[in-house]
């Protein structure tokens, strides 16, 4: 009955509200020292990296004696195995031969094996006929090619490398070939590129804690161990190599594998600053979990395997920085050097793009045949390419409609579930009181938010008078070197003592342009607004870095970037909440209650920020995502809520934790989402809401916690000013 008496209350304030133009809130137009403001998050990002990186060559530059070089050399090592998790144990590769092809001088076989029971590796085997003994053999892993080994320039490698009497086995790396993960058998292609098929599920495991670069290495020592399999194969001459993305793979899996004997990596090994200043971070696999935050670069995948031979393989007008490239060499050529093996590092350049150039392939079929034990000629070859279905080991030509091989998602959706478990458990173990103060602590920790002593002075910008209300703009200091723009709103009449803090995901210019009568509603009924916009919202994004993981207007990139320094976006806009709300409190000073409001995503801000400033006293979410876990279970999840998730969370807190933690303060949830951007099933929201729930009746404010379906936008502002009365 309530709530049909106030319908009608609601209706007419918003129709009695007098129709009007857009309110100005814009504040970098005028301020153009500050007009670089949509970037300020990837720059801010980059600065921690730029600090954690200058600590890294101070630590290189401390090194003297050739025990030091050997003393990091292990530190870096047990550090490169930490970060990149627990490597699966080793079963049976369960090989088969699915097809042979016969050429003159050497023969084929289409091989698929299990790098882990019912995950599957497609690859073949190059033999070369004339061999004396046990030949020396290279893997081959290729770049960001939807075709894999197959494509025109990677079989051309391969079949000259197999000409020159070396086995080589080439494999798919997983997403690509025959590996594709989000193939679509109606439209006989994947959803997504090489880097979305990587990035897409990749996120899903920086949500439980680790890099998808696991998998990737794992697959590189599942392929030695097939070779090991092999009569025709020298043991003790092993090397590996692949441009591009296979670069990457060879770089990593050759840091950790010994007995990867030469490794050759081609276009990928530059430097972690000059790929911030340049493309930014790549897709998923290239990023260790706070790999730089915990003193890691490409140096260090190269001086790891000191003294085996490497060569360094690049391009003057590559994507990956060429400046970066030469100022690692010299650094890991020191590093040999010290180890006295300096003939053992080489690099070799071309004065190209991204690709691969006969001088390159040159030099790399020569330094295998020195240092595998294969003498002969290096010259490029012209040689016969293979159709791209010639070379597939399935019947289909996709793992997906062959064998239903595990993927990226099912493999860490198990991990999901463990630690959902073990959540489960700490819930059920801890005193509420306990658990509260700890989930505070895990998401401070976790997210890399810090409180900061000094937060510097706002600028007024100008005040705009109108009938109903006056509008002040400011400038507020933002958590790095840029301002957060607000525009607070302060009703005429009735002026009541609260203030909402209104944070939108698409940003206040949006609001007050498009969604603008819930602002009017507050201010009718004395409540004043400030909005504001975070990094990477509104005007403050979403900035010049796309990336190569570009999926629905979101920029996976830019997360990675705050995984590799231990710095997440959450983080980040969490301190500049918490600014927002010292601003009210210093330099406004009139009100005795703030709240706070968030729309969409940037929820999880606005509850992690709540749970890190009592001053905030009520929250209200409109269409917030409920979980992070949810999204990593989740097949198909909505990309835009990717930055607003934490990674590594979910074994120690998640989202309906915090709700938890803001007990006994008032907690109001409108048409909460699915991970799908849907709305959120009844299961869903019993399984999330349901422990917020009894933390608030343990507390004996069963009331100050509500979420409830709102139908239209008329009953979305009835029950915000209920919950604000």
């Amino acid at each position: 009955m309530k709530t049909k008496l106030f319908l009608p209350l609601i209706f007419f304030l918003i129709v009695q509200i007098p129709a009007q133009s857009q309110d100005d809130v814009n504040l970098f137009d005028y301020w153009k020292y500050y007009s670089d403001a949509e970037n300020s998050m990837y720059k801010t990002s980059c600065s921690h990296a730029f600090d954690q990186l200058d600590n890294r060559k101070e630590a290189i530059l401390q090194l003297q004696s050739k025990n030091d070089y050997l003393e990091r050399q292990k530190i870096v090592k047990e550090k490169l195995l930490r970060i990149i998790g627990t490597l699966p144990e080793k079963t049976p590769l369960n090989a088969q031969v699915t097809g042979v092809i016969k050429k003159k001088d050497y023969r084929i076989e289409k091989v698929i094996y299990e790098s882990m029971p019912g995950y599957y590796v497609t690859a073949a085997l190059f033999l070369p006929k004339k061999r004396k003994g046990k030949a020396p053999a290279v893997i081959y892993v290729s770049g960001h090619t939807i075709e894999g080994f197959r494509s025109e320039t990677y079989q051309h490698i391969i079949i000259n490398l197999v000409k020159k009497g070396f086995v080589v086995l080439a494999f798919d790396p997983i997403g690509q070939g025959e590996r594709l993960q989000y193939f679509d058998e109606k439209e006989g292609k994947s959803r997504f590129g090489p880097t979305t098929e990587h990035s897409y599920p990749g996120a899903q495991c920086y949500i439980s804690g680790y890099s998808p670069t696991k998998y990737f290495i794992w697959d590189g020592i599942r392929s030695v161990d097939y070779l090991l399999t092999r009569k025709e194969v020298d043991p003790d001459r092993i090397g590996m190599t692949g441009r591009s993305g296979g670069g990457t793979q060879t770089a990593y899996t050759a840091a950790i594998d010994d007995r990867i004997l030469a490794a050759a990596p081609e276009c990928f090994i530059t430097s972690m600053e000059y790929v911030l200043k340049s493309i930014g971070p790549q897709d998923a696999e290239q990023n260790l979990f706070h790999m730089i935050s915990e003193g890691i670069d490409h140096a260090d995948l190269l001086e790891v395997r000191a003294p085996k031979p490497t060569l360094m393989v690049t391009t003057t007008r590559d994507f990956f920085s060429i400046q970066g490239a030469r100022e690692t060499y010299s650094e890991v050529k020191n590093y040999y050097q010290a180890l006295g093996a300096e003939d053992q590092i080489n690099m070799v350049e071309d004065d190209d793009i991204h690709t691969s150039t006969k001088k390159n392939r040159e030099a790399m079929y020569a330094f295998f045949q020195k240092y595998l034990n294969n003498p002969g000629s290096s010259d490029d070859l012209d040689v016969e390419i293979f159709k791209e279905q010639e070379l597939w080991a399935t019947e289909t030509g996709q793992l997906a409609t062959s064998l239903k091989s595990e993927t990226i998602f099912t493999l860490n959706e198990k991990i999901v579930r463990s630690q959902l478990a073990k959540l489960k458990l700490l819930r059920a173990r801890e005193d509420f009181d306990d658990r509260i103060i700890s989930i505070g602590e895990n998401a401070k920790q976790l997210s890399g938010f810090e409180y900061r002593k000094s937060f510097g002075n706002a600028i007024f910008s100008g005040r705009y008078v109108k009938k109903e209300y006056l509008l002040e703009k400011y400038l507020i200091p933002g958590g790095g070197d840029y301002m957060l723009p607000a525009a607070l709103f302060i009703p005429v009449e009735k002026k009541k003592n609260e203030v909402i803090l209104h944070l939108d995901e698409r940003g206040m210019e949006h609001t007050v342009s498009k969604d603008s009568l819930l602002i009017q509603s507050m201010l009718k009924q004395g409540y004043s607004v400030l909005l504001f916009d975070v990094p990477g919202i509104g005007s403050l994004g979403p900035g010049y870095l796309r990336g190569d993981a570009y999926i629905d207007n979101t920029s996976f990139n830019q997360w990675f970037a705050g995984i590799l320094t231990n710095k997440s976006i959450v983080g980040m806009r969490a301190e500049d909440i918490v600014r927002i709300v010292h601003f009210i409190e210093t330099s406004i000073g009139e009100f005795e209650t703030i709240s706070a409001l968030a729309i969409g995503a940037t929820s999880s801000e606005l509850l992690h920020a709540a749970v890190f400033e009592k001053n905030i006293q009520k929250v209200c979410l409109i269409k917030p995502f409920l979980s992070f876990a949810d999204i990593a279970l989740s097949s198909e999840y909505t990309p835009s809520y990717i930055p607003s998730t934490v990674a590594g969370a979910i074994d120690r807190y998640d989202l309906t934790d915090l709700m938890a933690a803001i007990s006994p303060r008032k907690l109001l949830i409108i048409n909460p989402l699915g991970s799908n951007g849907a709305p959120a099933k009844e299961d869903k929201k019993s399984c999330y809401l349901t422990y917020p729930k009894i933390v608030f009746s343990h507390k004996g404010v069963d009331g100050n916690f509500k979420h409830s379906v709102a139908e239209n936008d008329h009953s979305t502002i009835e029950q915000v000013i209920q919950w604000l009365k």
